[in-house]
């Protein structure tokens, strides 16, 4: 296996900054104290919550009572249906779109089970939801429509201004997991219209084991997490509090470097197009689409994608075949599927996503490695 590592899966997880390390070490051996206990000691440290819940609100343009720290985007995302759900008993209907991250795509399932009714709306060739279809499937009891702001897997950015019009309109609330998108394009929660919002520090290089659940103002919300007053009652438990630290030092830096995502995104396209060039039979998914400008997610026409990852894998280059929590499945992606791209073409699916510590040179190992590794197992493939 190769020394050198070409790190080319953000979209799973983001190395640590510097800048948020070294906020985060001193909670461990100096400030260590229970940010619910009444003693100075204690206040210090629930100081320092309050603090990265300013920096968390102010990079989505929320208001620091909105928000909900969490273990990460799965809490926030059950937190947002189940959460919503409870504290709203009549309305017994739920609309989600096909190519959610599972956190939300199975509390739908869980709560289908329980009794609601469940409306999962399809995409087009391009991963985008059928507007049409959404206004459709509204009914006077629907209690929450839940639409990812960009996807995990093709970085396709849903028009969710849009979406927001059509939800309000007919009088009902909308959720979107923004864990994909918080510190890589411009979120305002305001803009956007989400009455509820989710976001992962690790996503945007901050410690993994921390998120948030934006709730906006007035929204009917019940905790779903019991064992305390915690959170303004919102949500029960022991406030980890070096990684809300280290996620409000992450939101921090990643206001101020947002203005990277412009060269990131010709980088992102630099590597598209080398890799399309010189390999026959590769198609970029949600090309036609708004799309983050880290991620590419490219399939490969008579590939196997995990026999291409594993190769890669011993040059040193991590990518991953979709979503990470879905790796060494052999079946396309739930996403993939949804988008209607033929499973010839669907199983060799790739997904290479950059972020800031990502260098032209990192682009240039890949282009060099991917058509051998490709030509091998198609080779083994045939």
């Amino acid at each position: 296996m190769s020394e050198r590592i070409t790190y080319l899966d953000n979209n799973a997880t983001t190395r640590v900054a510097d800048e948020v390390v070294a906020e985060m070490l001193s909670c461990f051996t100096e400030a260590y104290g229970n940010p619910s206990s009444v003693h100075r000691f204690g206040a210090q440290v629930a100081a320092r919550v309050e603090q990265a819940r300013a920096q968390v609100a102010a990079l989505i343009g929320a208001r620091e009572s909105e928000i909900i720290f969490t273990s990460g985007g799965t809490e926030a995302d059950n937190a947002a249906l189940r959460g919503v759900a409870a504290a709203r008993p009549s309305k017994r209907h739920l609309v989600v779109s096909a190519i959610e991250h599972p956190a939300v795509l199975e509390t739908a399932d869980q709560l289908e089970r329980e009794g609601l009714t469940v409306t999962r709306l399809g995409v087009d060739g391009s991963g985008l939801v059928d507007l049409e279809a959404l206004a459709a499937a509204l009914r006077s009891d629907t209690l929450l429509v839940s639409i990812m702001l960009a996807n995990n897997e093709t970085g396709v950015i849903q028009p969710l201004r849009e979406i927001a019009d059509i939800v309000h309109r007919a009088g009902t609330l909308l959720h979107t997991d923004a864990v994909q998108a918080v510190g890589k394009l411009p979120v305002s929660v305001g803009e956007l219209g989400a009455d509820l919002l989710s976001l992962s520090s690790h996503k945007l290089h901050g410690p993994k084991g921390a998120g948030a659940l934006y709730v906006r103002g007035g929204v009917p919300f019940r905790s779903i997490m019991f064992g305390g007053p915690q959170e303004r009652g919102r949500r029960g438990g022991t406030l980890n509090a070096p990684g809300i630290i280290g996620l409000g030092a992450a939101c921090a830096l990643a206001g101020r470097q947002l203005s990277e995502v412009d060269a990131m995104a010709r980088l992102r396209d630099e590597m598209e197009q080398a890799i399309v060039r010189r390999i026959s039979g590769a198609h970029v998914m949600g090309a036609g689409a708004p799309r983050l400008a880290n991620t590419s997610c490219i399939c490969f026409a008579g590939v196997e994608a995990e026999a291409a990852l594993v190769l890669l894998s011993e040059a040193g280059v991590c990518a991953s075949s979709g979503a990470a929590c879905h790796s060494g499945s052999l079946e396309p992606s739930h996403v993939i599927r949804a988008m209607g791209i033929d499973p010839a073409i669907a199983q060799g699916q790739l997904r290479f996503s950059l972020s800031r510590y990502n260098t032209r040179a990192d682009v240039d190992r890949l282009i060099e490695l991917l058509p051998d590794i490709i030509a091998k197992v198609a080779a083994v493939s045939a």
